[in-house]
């Protein structure tokens, strides 16, 4: 859907990289491994979204990383628009309301880093979780965004413990319970 409104696949493919997960960090060469495309094409696009001020760069080493621009007053209308084309939040908001006790919902995989891919993997925490519901509701929710949706449940001592010190990169939280 989102390819009749921007027609450029790179250009796609940096918003998907940069807002999906704000964490996430690359530089140009690395950006080309992943995305299988020159250099030229990305450093053109690359360019494009730093002088609108939507992305920012950093040296490390000899290599200029860039990350999205969370200050920009765009960031969160692009970030939703990017989360509603993956399907992202509507899997969401429709899977956990009748969940049980699931406490927190983290995107993992590629899909946290900005990468396409046709799985969409997710971790669950809490306990509890009505998994009939869930398998249920997970394939619906396949269906309707036409991908595969992998998930993970973990109680919450365990979370703690087997994530400890994970990078920010590799773990996307989308939803936190309230208190």
């Amino acid at each position: 859907m989102i390819e009749s409104l921007i027609t450029s696949k790179t250009r796609i493919k940096l918003l998907l990289k940069f807002f999906i997960n704000s964490n996430t960090k690359a530089y140009l060469r690395g950006l080309e491994t992943e995305f299988g495309e020159s250099t030229n094409a990305i450093r053109l696009e690359r360019n494009r979204f730093e002088q609108a001020g939507l992305l920012t760069s950093h040296i490390e080493g000899n290599r200029k990383f860039f990350t999205a621009n969370t200050g920009h007053p765009l960031f969160p209308d692009i970030q939703s628009l990017m989360r509603k084309h993956l399907g992202i939040d509507q899997l969401v908001d429709h899977v956990i309301e009748h969940l049980g006790g699931v406490k927190k919902v983290y995107l993992t995989g590629a899909f946290a880093h900005g990468q396409e891919s046709p799985d969409i993997e997710i971790l669950l925490i809490g306990s509890e979780i009505d998994t009939a519901y869930l398998e249920n509701i997970i394939a619906k929710a396949g269906n309707l965004i036409n991908k595969n949706i992998l998930y993970r449940l973990m109680p919450v001592p365990q979370f703690d413990t087997d994530y400890a010190g994970i990078s920010q990169e590799d773990l996307l939280l989308l939803w936190e319970q309230n208190n």
